[in-house]
């Protein structure tokens, strides 16, 4: 299973929100490029970035944070979200070295647009499934779409999407671990890559999605805070 290390980005600096609230906001770092280095120093090989501004608004406000981690001199798999809702956009991050974009309102506002980025780069394009009281949210996690999660995601396999990233909002930044029984259900009827994340704070929490069968986890407050060490973290997910 692959564990991405999250750097989720506003005004700059490295910042989680608590249940996708941009009003309970705490900024733990004002460089993200060093704490990119010392999630890669940990043996981490990929990086989720998200660009919260641009999650939320739309644009790139973050892009020049975004070349910098790219021009790291180590190798690494990045992906980034929020704000992708254009194939300038996609393909501007793409240009600059990015490995995968990450659409999230795209995915539920603009089907076309998804069908053409899928269509021209199905390796470099996942989606992200943002999920509260069962249905996905949209516009930084403001806005709630008519979409229930399984609907949605039975979408994106008739798409072609391979990827999928999946957040339990209720989960997310709140230390209370991740929500097993969504993923086992995704997992078990769903054939696409599942990530989870939210809520992911033990090596426990990364042993139980192993054996559900995750592709992934991403893993963002838990670090921050020390509550779980990374290098234990790559290694529970071997």
């Amino acid at each position: 299973m692959i564990l991405f290390p999250a750097i989720d980005m506003y005004k700059g600096n490295a910042v989680r929100l608590l249940r996708g609230d941009y009003e309970q906001v705490t900024v733990y770092h004002d460089r993200p490029e060093e704490v990119a280095a010392g999630f890669l120093l940990a043996g981490a090989a990929h990086l989720h970035l998200v660009d919260l501004e641009g999650a939320r608004d739309g644009g790139t406000p973050n892009y020049d944070t975004v070349l910098f981690l790219e021009t790291s001199p180590q190798p690494v798999f990045t992906e980034i979200g929020g704000g992708i809702r254009s194939a300038d956009i996609a393909e501007k991050y793409l240009d600059a070295g990015v490995s995968r974009v990450i659409l999230g309102t795209a995915a539920v506002a603009d089907e076309a647009l998804l069908r053409t980025l899928a269509r021209h780069w199905p390796d470099k394009i996942a989606v992200s499934a943002d999920i509260r009281d069962g249905f996905v949210a949209v516009r930084g996690w403001k806005e709630t779409s008519g979409l229930s999660t399984d609907v949605f995601f039975g979408k994106m396999e008739q798409i072609g999407i391979r990827t999928v990233i999946c957040t339990d909002i209720s989960k997310d930044g709140a230390m209370e671990g991740t929500a097993v029984p969504l993923y086992r259900h995704l997992t078990s009827r769903f054939g696409v890559d599942l990530i989870a994340s939210g809520g992911v704070s033990s090596v426990e929490d990364i042993l139980r999605l192993k054996d559900l069968g995750a592709h992934g986890a991403i893993i963002g407050k838990a670090l921050y805070t020390g509550a779980l060490d990374l290098a234990e973290a790559l290694e529970a997910a071997r």
